[in-house]
């Protein structure tokens, strides 16, 4: 996700603007879900309409319902030009509160999940599914440039995109702020979208304790090992307040969702207890929090997919 993506608060928009919401990127990236996300958001959902029609729709349109608008690539009548004059009429326009939402995705997961589903891309001709990937990355460069909030989905579940879209647009009456805890490898690079991120790696590192390493951060043996580093006590302390001092200044500020990102060498051991740890001491508080943990993930999701195989070629 862009780090410095802005998004208009709620409390900055006139009762009489409406709200519209561009939603746009390659095929594969997400745009069903992402829409599927905004109509629970409570938004007016309109997928996929000619580019043709927008403007009418849009026409004296005022109502206290926001509205996202689908575009999608396979339409005839798309085009980028079309589609960057659209935003500047929008934009232009006081009736209009208008944020362009570009779900983006690495070309090698785009072509993975092709390949997963077997599906075929919607700009595929004589070439690969890799060929129409880039074409149509090709195509939305200059529509990326102008998103006000750009998700990159390459590393995220259908739930991590949802919570994703909660963050930016839920603007409900009483929506209040959600935490995520999440731990990860920084071998693997540090996750997209985390507002505040601790280094765990000076702790003790079970990796190195034989009877310890095939396990993770959740293990009750793990924890105690880490837990027992004469440095995790006043670490602990320090993170837990530190956010429970920020997060009614983040209530303040409009936020719907705060990322907490907990990284170690392998995002197996120290990440994970203290991304545990952390989660339940937010919860103890009474902030509503969910755990993720990328690196078990990855390696639940590998784990899967081998038995799949397995038993695939037992079928055979």
């Amino acid at each position: 996700m862009r780090a410095d993506a802005t998004t208009l608060n709620p409390r900055d928009r006139t009762a009489r603007q409406q709200r519209v919401v561009l939603v746009t990127g390659p095929s594969g990236a997400g745009r069903s879900t992402a829409i599927r996300a905004l109509e629970d958001l409570g938004f007016e959902v309109i997928d996929n309409l000619p580019l043709s029609l927008v403007p009418r729709l849009l026409d004296g349109l005022t109502r206290p319902t926001p509205v996202a608008l689908g575009l999608d690539t396979r339409n005839r009548d798309f085009s980028a030009a079309t589609v960057i004059d659209l935003i500047d009429r929008l934009t232009r326009d006081p009736a209009y509160a208008c944020e362009v939402l570009f779900l983006d995705c690495g070309t090698e997961r785009l072509e993975a999940r092709y390949n997963e589903t077997r599906r075929r891309h919607p700009l595929s001709g004589e070439g690969t599914p890799g060929d129409a990937i880039r074409i149509e990355q090709g195509l939305l460069t200059t529509i990326r440039s102008r998103a006000d909030v750009l998700i990159d989905t390459t590393d995220l579940s259908p739930h991590d995109l949802r919570a994703e879209i909660g963050r930016f647009f839920d603007a409900r009456e009483g929506a209040g702020l959600t935490l995520s805890v999440q731990s990860f490898s920084y071998k693997r690079g540090t996750p997209r979208g985390i507002d505040m991120m601790f280094d765990c790696r000076f702790l003790a590192n079970p990796h190195w304790v034989d009877t310890l390493r095939p396990f993770d951060g959740r293990d009750p043996q793990v924890r105690s090992f880490v837990m027992s580093d004469p440095r995790y006590a006043e670490f602990f302390e320090r993170v837990r307040d530190l956010i429970l001092f920020a997060l009614p200044a983040q209530v303040e500020e409009g936020k719907s969702h705060l990322a907490i990102g907990f990284g170690c060498t392998g995002g197996q051991h120290r990440s994970v207890t203290i991304a545990e740890n952390i989660a339940d001491a937010l919860a103890q508080a009474g902030w509503p929090v969910s755990k993720r943990h990328r690196e078990l993930e990855r390696r639940d999701a590998a784990h899967a997919l081998s038995a799949a195989a397995e038993r695939g070629k037992g079928a055979a």
